[in-house]
């Protein structure tokens, strides 16, 4: 059973350009195959800060020579984009439980107590040594909880 909508889909096709037949679209067609496209953003998935320089190595590899632009390209119709890595590193399981412990161990102290404690986050300043941006593949709105041993 075909539905409805095909059909329609065809008789228009017929009276607007007296045939079926696939019609020729605009643009290039893409050098990348599928199986590349898929194989690249299978590459991304499993590590967020590969570059594309690594990816278009890999994709030499593959012996599916690409551009850096088709394979940006490619990328961004699978729907992720380069997005700058969070500076601080997610809190590991470790600290989380330590200041849970601390919280519950100082629950009953007074404000004035409260007052005399140092708060500070863990924010890394680096003063010699480079202190560069990362970037990362990603969906747009999303945060991926990786850990980035690099940064710590």
């Amino acid at each position: 059973m075909v539905p409805m909508s095909t059909v329609a889909s065809i008789i228009h096709k017929w009276k607007k350009f007296r045939t079926t037949r696939t019609l020729p679209r605009a643009g290039r067609p893409s050098k990348l195959s599928d199986r590349g496209k898929r194989a690249l953003v299978r590459e991304v998935t499993k590590n967020p800060m590969v570059t594309l320089s690594e990816l278009q190595r890999t994709s030499v590899e593959r012996g599916e020579p690409s551009r850096r632009t088709t394979i940006s390209a490619a990328i961004h119709q699978s729907g992720l984009y380069g997005r700058e890595a969070r500076r601080k590193p997610l809190l590991s399981q470790r600290h989380m439980a330590a200041r849970l412990e601390f919280a519950k161990m100082h629950l009953k102290d007074s404000q004035t107590m409260r007052n005399k404690i140092l708060w500070s986050d863990e924010t890394k300043i680096e003063l010699f040594g480079v202190n560069a941006r990362r970037h990362v593949w990603r969906k747009p709105g999303t945060a991926h909880h990786q850990a980035n041993t690099s940064l710590q």
